[in-house]
């Protein structure tokens, strides 16, 4: 029952182009958007809606992300929620939800780094 514990998964298409960041350590991580439907009926008219999610991966995760993941893509990911914040250069605290990445599935056809 561990494993389940803090555990996400969820299947969307991509928002943007990820955002990659080499490390001089040689560690890889990439950022990028993930958008969400469900749908429900108000009135007899079926509704969409649409959440985002920020969705941080390392490593190996992110070696994959980069070479075949770009806007638009289909993906399944399983990972595990966490929050943060920060101080913003205006003084306030920002806070920052993320899903951290450990496993991602291609849907539909998987293209090469040419994306």
């Amino acid at each position: 029952m561990s494993t389940l514990r803090n555990q996400v998964q969820l299947i969307g298409n991509v928002g943007n182009d990820p955002e990659i960041t080499n490390f001089e350590t040689g560690k890889k991580v990439s950022r990028f958007s993930l958008a969400t439907n469900d749908y429900y009926r108000k009135e007899g008219e079926k509704i969409q809606q649409t959440d985002w999610h920020n969705l941080v991966a390392w490593g190996k995760q992110a070696e994959l992300v980069e070479n075949y993941v770009c806007k638009g893509k289909e993906i399944a990911v399983q990972g595990k929620l966490t929050y943060r914040s920060y101080e913003a250069e205006t003084g306030d605290k920002k806070y920052v939800t993320e899903v951290i990445v450990n496993e991602v599935l291609f849907l539909g056809t998987v293209e090469n780094s040419d994306k």
